[in-house]
């Protein structure tokens, strides 16, 4: 048998088939369809994954206004951040976020899913999140996956 002929093949930019790809979240858990966009992201459903290079899809997500959260989590979950300045840290909830910024809660669970480098930064720009049911991308003849 020849060895040679079965060498594990590893994916690159240039090599890795991406597909764009429509994830509707209305009415979905928030943790659930966020696990399910990073894994695409990141390409861990395919079978030349390559933990170092970017060959996931691009993913849309509609209805990101329309994500739901368990208990009490939408009062009692607290987003932290800082401007910057002296006294400046700042405490949101997702309640308060969705009525500001509904592509945001969506965002950021998704972030904290990925990769902290700048493999993870490239991935996440392949996210497009949109609050309501229309996106921008049909010249892409994306297809609907259900989460």
């Amino acid at each position: 048998m020849d060895t040679l002929s079965y060498k594990t093949i590893s994916a690159n930019k240039a090599t890795a088939q991406k597909t764009w790809v429509v994830v509707d979240a209305q009415g979905k858990s928030l943790g659930r369809v966020a696990s399910l966009i990073a894994s695409r992201l990141r390409g861990k459903h395919k079978p030349n994954f390559t933990p170092h290079a970017d060959c996931g899809d691009n993913v849309i997500v509609i209805n990101a206004a329309e994500v739901s959260l368990s208990g009490s989590k939408m009062e009692t979950k607290q987003y932290i951040r800082y401007t910057g300045y002296p006294g400046g840290q700042r405490f949101s909830t997702p309640a308060l976020e969705l009525a500001k910024h509904p592509e945001r809660v969506l965002e950021t669970a998704v972030r904290g899913m990925l990769p902290k480098n700048r493999l993870g930064r490239a991935l996440f720009r392949n996210m497009h999140v949109f609050a309501g049911a229309e996106h921008t991308h049909e010249a892409q003849q994306p297809v609907t996956i259900n989460a």
